[in-house]
């Protein structure tokens, strides 16, 4: 399928939006601090077979219901973050190369009060690093995510995790910030990055069982077959 690119998307609200085969990039570079390339806040929100690029805050899934299917999201730092309830199913997680002294981190969730229901999912997604990010590999080991809010929460299922993940897996905000009250975790992830044993001992960091990641599924989590088999784009209600 041909996708049709923008370079400039600000946001996209409302309810029941969906996009097929669209590219969206953001063209600062590396050096342009936070550059957003789309900000979703639309409930009932369906990307399938979508290209995010950018590399500081790529992609901001603001708010509301969204799913993700088959998209490729580039970036640096933080660059899938937001306080949605999303799903990213059989995408593409893609590091880019950062400027000198910059971590390169994937998620930044923003869940601010424990009794939020939102949170980041990534699903039988694949999190690699493009040609020039390759090549500098050895030396900057990147992460999965961080808390930017206090109650961050951030989920990878069945994902595969190329050797440009840091064996701690994920990465403080600021100092203690966040890191008793964060839950990231991992259900049967694989790949050269995948080490259980030496993930960061925090609290809420844990390998969970299928039924509890069975929560985060798109059946579960976001009440998905209501809404997604109507927009005819593939979709995995369970795991």
């Amino acid at each position: 399928m041909e996708i049709v690119h923008f370079t400039l998307i600000e946001s996209i609200e409302g309810e029941h939006f969906t996009a097929k085969a669209i590219g969206i990039e953001n063209t600062a570079g590396p050096d342009g601090r936070q550059a957003v390339a789309m900000r979703v806040s639309a409930d009932y929100a369906v990307f399938y077979e979508c290209k995010f690029d950018g590399y500081q805050d790529t992609l901001f899934v603001h708010s509301q219901r969204q799913f993700y299917r088959d998209c490729t999201v580039t970036g640096t730092i933080d660059f899938v973050f937001g306080d949605a309830k999303c799903i990213l199913q059989n995408s593409v997680i893609v590091f880019r190369k950062p400027k000198k002294g910059q971590t390169c981190v994937v998620a930044a969730q923003g869940r601010s009060d424990r009794h939020e229901s939102t949170g980041l999912v990534f699903q039988n997604c694949h999190v690699t690093g493009d040609e020039e990010y390759m090549a500098i590999r050895p030396a900057k080991k990147s992460f999965l995510g961080r808390p930017w809010k206090r109650f961050s929460r951030t989920i990878m299922l069945m994902s595969a995790l190329d050797d440009v993940i840091d064996p701690d897996g994920w990465l403080p905000w600021k100092g203690e910030f966040a890191l008793k009250t964060l839950y990231y975790a991992e259900y049967l992830s694989g790949g050269f990055g995948a080490n259980d044993s030496l993930r960061v001992k925090w609290p809420g960091v844990k390998n969970i069982t299928a039924e509890e990641a069975q929560l985060y599924t798109g059946g579960r989590f976001l009440g998905g077959d209501s809404w997604i088999p109507h927009t005819q784009v593939p979709y995995i209600a369970n795991l």
